[in-house]
């Protein structure tokens, strides 16, 4: 660490900088690495790679839950250009004229793509960053309740089954089931997710 300067905000222990609780799992931290903060409290940062904060297939077990600590605000800028990238002119979304005086709702609604994948991204800091090898695809797919601009979303992921993968000695599938909820604690998002996983000490 000597040739490297310690970012603002961190110490250095045995020539290796330490950066206090930012983050439960991991926070990049522009070329350095911060890692392990759920079990010891602190992240340690290195130049040699990157050790990402997922977990194996043998980490994994059936009812497990995780409650996500990042929560999103999403926007109307995330709704229109989601909608703009992704080629959708459909006007629940962009058209906010449209949405006050022709819909039930008297607002844009989210573009409901746009929240599921920002239910899995969420999820993935804590549960695969890492170790997925690949998503195998995804059912029950189901959005209970509407998301609006300025919605406050956080997310919470239960395993479901595992197994081990017939084709690939290195992996397993897991199946997670993904919920989103809103600031009232109203369920607005729901999926199941097939993942491959990666096994330990596996390449």
């Amino acid at each position: 660490m000597s040739n490297h300067t310690i970012p603002t905000g961190c110490t250095s222990h045995n020539g290796i900088a330490l950066l206090p609780s930012i983050h439960p799992k991991l926070v990049i931290y522009g070329k350095w690495r911060v890692n392990s903060c759920v079990r010891n409290g602190h992240g340690r940062m290195s130049k040699k790679g990157f050790d990402m904060s997922g977990l194996h297939f043998e980490e994994l077990e059936p009812e497990q839950e995780f409650k996500h600590p990042i929560r999103r605000t999403v926007t109307e800028m995330d709704n229109t250009l989601f909608s703009a990238l992704t080629y959708n002119p459909q006007p629940l979304h962009i058209d906010r004229h449209y949405c006050e005086t022709e819909t039930e709702f008297g607002q844009p609604l989210m573009n409901s793509y746009f929240t599921l994948g920002l239910v899995v991204g969420i999820a993935v800091n804590d549960i695969s960053l890492g170790t997925s090898i690949a998503n195998l695809g995804m059912t029950d797919v189901r959005f209970p309740a509407p998301v609006f601009h300025g919605d406050t979303l956080h997310v919470v992921t239960k395993v479901v089954t595992k197994r081990e993968s017939k084709s690939r000695p290195n992996a397993g599938i897991v199946e997670f089931r993904h919920q989103a909820f809103n600031q009232d604690d109203t369920l607005v998002a729901t999926c199941t997710r097939q993942v491959l996983v990666r096994k330990k000490n596996t390449t």
